[in-house]
């Protein structure tokens, strides 16, 4: 059972009938009881960091989250604001820390030409690196997946850089997709991205059935 978390930000069901039409069973978790009884865990969401790292703490997942993730090591996906949510801290508007799982910091999309429109928005090419981890294993070249949002995570080191396994182009170079031991998260927003991005979360699943 894969818990999606309701924080109030975003679109559930997009991701959790994308989850479904690969067989896999979902839980909107409103609660983070629910957390415990979950094999893995999702958070997806659109929207503004600090308004989400606030719903998370207001509503009680932040504990529980360390105590699964974190901790326990439970297979993780963040989407879009969700992977974001678990850098280290954002500069959106402001300063706010973050769940702090990755070295990484958010910050705004600066593309190196107006030709390039702020929010990142529409379909972009995956530059893959490597075999692409976990979640890109076996994803057909060109990659080709949707995107929506204005800030991404800038690695804060040498060994941060190295949990990257892709990124695009978008005026500047942009982290597309990180992971680190049971942690996996992408910019990009799978469930938007047609069979590209059902191979993905078919990846997510499956790691998370080894690992349960």
């Amino acid at each position: 059972m894969i818990a999606i978390i309701d924080y109030k930000m975003g679109n559930l069901r997009s991701i959790a009938n994308a989850f479904g039409l690969l067989g896999a069973e979902t839980v909107i978790a409103q609660t983070p009881e629910i957390l415990s009884k979950a094999e893995a865990i999702v958070i997806p969401g659109v929207g503004a960091f600090r308004d989400g790292m606030k719903n998370l703490q207001e509503l009680g997942f932040t504990n529980a989250l360390q105590e699964e993730v974190a901790e326990n090591k439970k297979p993780f996906l963040g989407v879009c604001l969700g992977l974001q949510l678990i850098a280290k801290r954002s500069f959106e508007n402001g300063e706010y820390e973050g769940l702090d799982w990755i070295d990484f910091d958010v910050k705004k999309i600066t593309p190196q030409s107006g030709n390039f429109r702020i929010p990142h928005m529409g379909w972009n090419e995956l530059e893959i690196k490597g075999e692409g981890g976990v979640l890109l294993q076996g994803i057909p070249k060109p990659a080709v997946v949707y995107f929506v949002h204005s800030y991404f995570l800038q690695p804060n080191s040498k060994a941060s850089e190295k949990l990257v396994t892709s990124t695009c182009f978008h005026g500047e170079t942009i982290t597309a997709s990180v992971e680190q031991e049971n942690i996996f998260g992408c910019q990009f927003h799978p469930e938007k991205s047609q069979n590209t991005g059902l191979a993905v979360l078919r990846n997510f699943i499956e790691f998370a059935k080894k690992h349960a």
